[in-house]
């Protein structure tokens, strides 16, 4: 597929995940695909980075289910800031123990799972919705109610994938992509490279090969698909590209200037005034 064929198959109002950690392998060509569709009023389940910022930009987040929302090396991403400061959207703050929770017993189509991150703490009183259930065995521990993180779609980014769906990374963290593809009614694999099922032996042992076919709706190369963030060991994070994104962030004037020369365009658009911008930088 290519990244705005999956845009075209969300609507709005559904509920999607977005694979990836912070400003760390996440599937920013699907995301910019998606910013480029009318979809709307979007409930986001991620460990956030700047797809939760563009989004969030754009308009089209209803709700945000997060742990948090950073650009790893700036604490907090920028546009995830303003639009809660103006009170954009709903947000429900998960501890990470209690998000991974979540997609666990969305994988496992439980309604929740319990789990003691977040008892004593204000992620509770924060989020009044949440409920404690009581251990049935003579312990009698009081637990938190981890609701299941079921979503409508999910969006990850690997290094590699084969043309079925089978999908490998090969960095040091896999970020959950897997339990967001299980927890998914349909979910969307973009990579670096789509390779032949017979090469993921040579590029990382069996354990690297997380995301398998029967989870995947589809499959998208798309080289560099993953930035500004990370996919190591692809590329790094783009840090003076990320400054930018930032720094315009902070300006409504510079940031419609961003918009033109970065968003306005397709995928081949926005890789072309990447690599203009890098030549500037250098």
């Amino acid at each position: 597929m290519t990244p705005d064929e999956v845009a075209g198959r969300l609507r709005s109002g559904m509920t999607i995940g977005i694979g990836g950690w912070g400003s760390r392998r996440k599937p920013m060509a699907l995301v910019r695909a998606l910013l480029r569709s009318d979809v709307t009023d979007l409930t986001v389940i991620s460990y956030g980075g700047p797809d939760v910022g563009l989004l969030a930009a754009a308009g089209k987040i209803r709700k945000l289910v997060a742990a948090f929302a950073t650009l790893d090396s700036i604490p907090l991403e920028p546009h995830f800031r303003a639009a809660r400061q103006r009170g954009d959207f709903e947000l429900t703050e998960l501890d990470e123990a209690m998000f991974m929770w979540g997609l666990t017993a969305a994988t496992h189509r439980l309604p929740f799972l319990p789990v003691r991150a977040g008892l004593g703490s204000d992620v509770m009183r924060v989020n009044p919705e949440l409920r404690t259930v009581t251990s049935p065995y003579p312990d009698g521990e009081e637990l938190v109610a981890v609701p299941a993180l079921r979503m409508d779609a999910a969006l990850v980014h690997l290094n590699r994938a084969d043309a079925r769906g089978n999908a490998q990374y090969l960095g040091p963290d896999p970020y959950f992509d897997d339990l967001f593809c299980d927890a998914a009614t349909d979910a969307y694999v973009s990579c670096e490279r789509i390779v032949p099922s017979t090469e993921f032996a040579a590029a990382g042992p069996p354990q690297t090969l997380l995301v398998g076919r029967q989870s995947v709706t589809g499959v998208v190369e798309t080289p560099n698909g993953a930035h500004f963030t990370s996919c190591v060991p692809d590329y790094g994070r783009d840090e003076p590209f990320q400054a930018a994104y930032a720094k315009a962030a902070a300006d409504p004037a510079a940031w419609r200037e961003f918009t033109a020369r970065f968003l306005s365009g397709d995928e081949d658009t926005y890789q072309a005034a990447v690599a203009a911008f890098a030549g500037e930088d250098a």
